[in-house]
């Protein structure tokens, strides 16, 4: 017993010692996978570890303050900013953060594309009329955006693209590649680039810069502005520019949009289509009140942009060309006010004071009756000249123009007749109407990626109501306006807007 417990005990020892010196013996460490640079797709581009797909991150932070306005890159044409009253703000100011990841992977299709952009914003808002607390001051985000802590998401695009075909939200076809870049924040023409939209797209590429491209996309919100059921309009409602109830259906098919354009050394130029289905609701509260039958609009555009000028290295000429029928928001960016009231004074006996009313829609109806769709036409341009690498300055332009036919127009006179008591009369009633900005924007980059813009932008209303009318507008308690006689007439805005951005 005490031979075989001693080999027992000897054999555990040996056994131990052997599994103590393997466990100091060295192991060979895992190699470890560097990021490595994929110069396939530019600069800022890396290898996602362990994958052959390369990814860039980048975004912005950036500061704004808007002078004599409500929001950020629009005049004060509505609401508590066109008021121009104790409620409203003298400025504006916003805060941004912003986050891109485009990941590219090479395929026998071609390159597998995605894209995000996605924004953190804080807005600052006003006070209403009633005294009820904060507004949302004009602003396109939720009131929570205004109150300590709070903010607002934002998904700018996020897409998919792969052998020539692109799924998600991006810009619109239609759009000019610059939109709004470089030359001015608040463009009117060419329905903006601001604003993305869902789509399904395929483009082809025919080489030496020419592309063609055919789209369907969302037309809901971003590409529709009113459809006005004239017979539901309410003096309130009139009061602000809005000439009937807001009568909208149900999407019904996508807005089909087509493009070609031709990007060489010399510059751009871009041709585009788009139908817009407008699908109505019913007459009034029920199914049993029919309804009037969808009706097709259209908008055109004509795009150019002019490089190597004469005045100096980087210098562009940018224009565009718009004409709707049916289809207002193609000319009108989804950030500008689709109902205008804009405030001022008056030198008319009797008159409280003046008004500016104007009003955008796509089409406008009656009860029993079909859809009169409306017609919109603009101009947008812009200069950007270089001074040097480190300062540039843009001078800018753009007017819209509404124009409603007659059967339309007596449906909208017939009712400001009767809500306002226009003065005038039918005589002196036409809701059609001019919008127009000028302007000029200087920046300066002390550093690369480091920005500082300084925006001087003059709005101008050109109402086409008879000179010398008046209406009676009841009490709007949210704006502190009384229930008085106003003047209608031409107004104006004059905004500054100061920027600082750093891109990272």
């Amino acid at each position: 017993m005490k031979l075989t417990k001693g080999l027992i005990l000897g054999s555990a020892a040996v056994f131990a010692g052997a599994g103590a010196q393997a466990a100091d013996l060295p192991v060979k460490a895992k190699a470890v996978e560097y990021v490595k640079v994929c110069s396939l797709y530019g600069a800022g581009f890396y290898y996602v570890p362990g994958t052959d797909t390369c990814m860039k991150i980048g975004g912005y932070l950036r500061a704004q303050t808007m002078f004599a306005s409500h929001t950020i890159g629009d005049a004060a044409n509505s609401g508590l900013g066109a008021a121009h009253n104790r409620l409203s703000n003298y400025y504006t100011s916003r805060s941004r953060g912003a986050l891109t990841l485009d990941t590219r992977t090479a395929t026998e299709y071609g390159v597998l594309r995605t894209y995000f952009y996605g924004v953190y914003t804080w807005t600052t808002g006003g006070y209403n009329g009633a005294g009820t607390g904060l507004t949302g001051g004009g602003t396109t985000y939720s009131s929570t955006t205004n109150v300590p802590g709070g903010g607002s998401l934002g998904v700018f695009d996020a897409f998919i693209q792969f052998a020539g075909f692109t799924f998600g939200k991006a810009q619109s076809q239609f759009s000019s590649p610059w939109a709004e870049y470089p030359g001015n924040w608040n463009e009117l023409a060419g329905g903006g680039g601001w604003e993305r939209v869902n789509q399904i797209t395929y483009t082809a590429d025919f080489g030496q810069g020419i592309t063609a491209a055919f789209s369907a996309q969302d037309q809901v919100l971003n590409y529709t502005t009113n459809i006005w059921n004239v017979s539901g309009a309410t003096a309130a409602g009139l009061a602000t520019g809005a000439y009937g109830a807001n009568d909208i259906g149900g999407s019904r098919s996508p807005d089909l949009v087509a493009m070609v354009r031709v990007d060489q050394a010399w510059g751009l130029f871009q041709a585009s289509v788009a139908a817009h289905d407008n699908h109505p609701a019913y007459y009034g509260a029920t199914e049993l009140t029919g309804h009037p039958d969808s009706k097709w609009g259209w908008a055109g555009q004509l795009a150019l942009s002019i490089k190597n000028l004469p005045t100096g290295p980087g210098d562009t000429i940018n224009l565009q060309g718009v004409y709707t029928y049916g289809a207002s928001r193609y000319n009108f960016n989804s950030y500008m006010a689709t109902t205008i009231a804009m405030y001022g004074g008056t030198g008319v006996a009797g008159a409280y004071q003046s008004v500016g009313l104007a009003g955008l829609s796509d089409s406008v109806f009656v009860a029993g009756a079909g859809q009169e769709l409306t017609k919109t036409y603009g101009l947008n341009g812009a200069y950007i000249h270089n001074w040097d690498p480190r300062w540039a300055t843009s001078i800018f332009g753009g007017i819209g123009a509404v124009r409603y036919n007659n059967t339309a127009r007596n449906y909208i006179c017939g009712a400001v007749v009767t809500g306002l008591a226009l003065s005038t009369g039918l005589a002196g009633c036409n809701p059609d109407f001019n919008y127009a900005t000028v302007g000029t924007t200087t920046y300066w980059t002390p550093v690369k990626n480091l920005t500082f813009s300084a925006e001087v932008a003059y709005t101008m209303l050109d109402q086409k109501y008879a000179s010398g009318s008046t209406v009676t507008l009841p009490l709007q308690a949210g704006i502190a306006k009384p229930s008085a006689v106003y003047e209608l007439k031409n107004q104006n805005s004059l905004t500054l807007l100061l920027s600082a951005q750093r891109n990272f």
